[in-house]
């Protein structure tokens, strides 16, 4: 049972070579950061896309020494990205991550039909949370990409991260798909949607996992609030993930984990043909590194994030 982000470093196989991680604008302290210390651990081996001048810059004031990195001259931005996502749909680099650009210009690269890194399925974010109050390792979905998802949107949200819960070595994940109650109420579509996706994976259309809902967050996440309202259940109490109704509840969850509860976390885009660390611009430092060596467990195992 994996309970610190830390042990995510344990999860490389001792014969791990480092993935090629690009960073697509790269004259981002934080990350610039992130990617340096991560180098410096083995991690990965990191290709620099974007300004030359505003790199070397950046590197200098924070005292990097980044001349033995591959770098990649742009002019902007766009340049940037686009030349950072043709070199992972090329095979040349493993984990794809963003730097100082917008996430739409980065989104839209990506999604390019010519050299983008679609595989089919949805792309979700995944977040894995670490916090002093809980027991083990939580993850979060979604909370930065899919906006009000239906059903069957919801279906691919939870397999994408299902998939990556099952690499990192938990053979049944257990889900709670949240809403504001845990009992159904037909007027409050979070319910019937949680009970629906409950029943889809009875029937085995759901693998690899146990579903249960709809569960209001305290079910979810306590024994005791469960155990007063007396409700039965396998995922209450000891939830591996939890589904979010849409991305308002979400976003408030993940920003409310982190200033409030002080929780770590590791994030980063999944569903495509590789592993994208794509980080709020209010995470920390040490964030952008948790979310890299995520990304690297991800690439390691199979590839696609």
């Amino acid at each position: 049972m994996l309970t610190e982000l830390a042990q995510l470093r344990e999860l490389l196989d001792r014969s791990h070579k480092p993935r090629k991680l690009v960073l697509a604008a790269s004259e981002d302290a934080h990350s610039l950061n992130a990617v340096f210390n991560a180098a410096a651990e083995g991690i990965i081996r990191p290709i620099l896309v974007g300004d030359r001048e505003k790199t070397f810059g950046m590197a200098e004031i924070l005292n990097l020494d980044i001349s033995k990195f591959e770098f990649v001259e742009a002019a902007n931005p766009v340049e940037a990205v686009t030349k950072s996502v043709k070199m992972v749909h090329d095979n040349k680099a493993d984990v794809l991550m963003k730097g100082k650009l917008g996430t739409s210009d980065m989104l839209k690269c990506v999604l390019n039909k010519e050299y983008g890194l679609r595989t089919g399925n949805l792309l979700s974010h995944f977040a894995y949370f670490e916090v002093e109050t809980y027991h083990k390792l939580i993850a979060v979905t979604d909370v930065a990409m899919n906006i009000a998802p239906n059903l069957t949107e919801k279906i691919g949200i939870l397999n994408n991260s299902v998939r990556i819960l099952n690499n990192l070595g938990i053979a049944k994940p257990k889900v709670a798909v949240l809403g504001a109650v845990e009992k159904v109420n037909t007027e409050m579509g979070a319910t019937l949607d949680a009970a629906l996706l409950s029943k889809i994976n009875q029937r085995e259309q759901i693998l690899n996992c146990i579903v249960d809902g709809p569960l209001a967050f305290d079910n979810a996440v306590s024994f005791e609030s469960a155990r007063h309202k007396e409700i039965k259940s396998d995922v209450a109490g000891d939830t591996d993930l939890l589904l979010m109704p849409d991305i308002e509840v979400g976003n408030v969850l993940y920003k409310s984990l982190v200033f409030f509860a002080k929780a770590k976390v590791a994030s980063m885009i999944v569903g495509a043909s590789a592993p994208i660390v794509l980080t709020s611009r209010s995470d920390s430092e040490q964030a952008k590194f948790d979310s890299i060596l995520l990304a690297a467990v991800a690439a390691e195992n199979g590839g696609k994030g």
